[in-house]
């Protein structure tokens, strides 16, 4: 086992406790234990990326700006052959290690990416939002500088990206401090910019995710915006709730220009993350996380609240119908990766009792079925919800499907997360039957370590290193 260590950090911040206390060590563990057995057909990584801070004792520290720390896990020939977690290496975080930083281009500021990792055109990549670039990693999850896609993005990029199956092509919305407008950039199948659309928006709107379809791009412009009073307060991440800005949701035509986009108003709410979208004859429907109501992000707190939400958009009436999907608390939706931007029935979710506490208003207890130590299956056609229960004390993270081959039928594979063993005090990587939700899981992999609740992750198959 490696380790590369850090001085123990303050317990001051609401985000340095609990499920999301940060780790101080950077661990290399191989031929880790299994209960059950890994399905043989799983050859890949299991990735996942998040705030992991080093040396901050700020009790005012903000989650989305920790330096970021990607965990993996190694799946092949039924074994778990190594678990690593390493801190992204922007400069800031190379000088506090005291390496000697990758180099490479600098867009706007050179931040940790913290939020995202994903696998395109034969590069693993952590992503932020805000304009920096993302970091470039190694199959081992080293760090090697960060990319600008062959020199041929122009700017920043963004957390969230969504990859069309179809067409190979990764799209992106980028927006940054200041900026009254933002990108929505197109990564080819050979890993270059092969389009930027810049759309004009007011007020400097945070867009911290977006959605795909087979004709559009939409576009979420909601009533959180750069605040110039809570960058002079010192937040860390200045976006707040703006009353007098107006939610809508943007449809531009992917073959089209800025100028075609179409707007639509919508209730006040904030949205973080997408389930998936897609056209239905001359409707389009998205399915989002929604935040009812006033949201602040730099202070992280609402009313609340959180639950699958469906918009059903008519651009030629100019309205979109709204719709509650599912009413747990719920984050982290996520389908089939082969099917964003088409139609879907299955969608996946976290219950965030975790997160309710931490970031919105407290609305009283919730039930055992809704606790953070679930997740949840939805059958959209059906109307179901099937949870599957860790046991109470649990926290469990984002949950990715990972395809048991890849022209398997959409709900033909596993589930994977994260998930805090306290029997251990440790973390495992707990997989599931798709078709088998609420069943024990195929296999739980014991982690050496805690890995703190972070953001997103990914399944990079064998097939997508090269």
């Amino acid at each position: 086992m490696h380790g590369t260590s850090q001085a123990t950090m303050p317990a001051q911040s609401r985000f340095l406790q609990g499920p999301f206390a940060p780790v101080t060590e950077e661990i290399t563990a191989v031929d880790l234990p299994i209960t059950g057995k890994i399905p043989d057909d799983l050859n890949g990584s299991y990735c996942r990326n998040g705030p992991n801070p080093l040396g901050l004792d700020d009790p005012n520290y903000h989650w989305f700006v920790g330096a970021g720390m990607v965990h993996g896990v190694r799946l092949r020939d039924g074994r778990a052959a190594w678990y690593r977690n390493r801190w992204v290496r922007s400069q800031s975080v190379a000088e506090a290690l005291k390496e000697k930083w990758a180099e490479g281009p600098v867009h706007g500021e050179d931040f940790p990416a913290n939020t995202h990792i994903l696998a395109h055109a034969g590069r693993i990549l952590a992503t932020i939002e805000g304009g920096p670039l993302p970091y470039q990693l190694s199959h081992e999850l080293e760090t090697l500088g960060p990319c600008d896609f062959a020199g041929t993005l122009p700017g920043g990029f963004a957390a969230h990206t969504k990859a069309d199956a179809r067409t190979g092509e990764l799209h992106a919305i980028a927006y940054a401090f200041r900026r009254d407008n933002v990108d929505h950039i197109v990564i080819d199948r050979d890993g270059k910019v092969s389009r930027l659309t810049t759309i004009q928006v007011a007020d400097q709107p945070m867009m911290h995710d977006f959605a795909l379809t087979e004709q559009y791009v939409v576009v979420y412009d909601l009533p959180v915006t750069f605040s110039m009073d809570a960058a002079r307060d010192g937040r860390q991440l200045p976006y707040s709730w703006n009353a007098a800005h107006e939610a809508r949701i943007g449809l531009v035509r992917r073959d089209g220009t800025a100028a075609d986009v179409r707007w639509i108003g919508i209730d006040p709410c904030w949205v973080f993350h997408t389930l998936n979208a897609y056209d239905e004859h001359d409707k389009v429907v998205v399915d989002v996380c929604r935040y009812e109501g006033a949201y602040d992000v730099s202070r992280m707190t609402g009313r609340g609240p959180v639950t699958l939400h469906r918009w059903i958009v008519d651009p030629a009436a100019g309205t979109a119908d709204p719709q509650c999907l599912d009413d747990h608390f719920q984050e982290f939706p996520r389908v089939d990766s082969r099917t964003i931007g088409r139609p879907h029935r299955y969608g996946y979710s976290t219950a965030i009792e975790h997160l309710q506490r931490a970031i919105i208003a407290p609305r009283g207890a919730l039930s055992d079925e809704t606790l953070g130590n679930v997740l949840f299956k939805h059958d959209l056609a059906t109307g179901t919800v099937t949870p599957h229960s860790f046991g109470r004390g649990a926290a469990a993270g984002e949950a990715v499907f990972v395809p048991a081959a890849p022209e398997g039928a959409e709900d033909d594979g596993y589930v994977m997360a994260l998930v805090h063993d306290v029997d251990r005090g440790a973390t495992d990587l707990a997989i599931l039957a798709a078709q088998d939700f609420s069943s024990e899981p195929v296999a739980r992999i014991h982690l050496p370590v805690w890995v703190p609740l972070g953001f997103h992750g990914n399944w990079i198959a064998h097939t997508e290193w090269h």
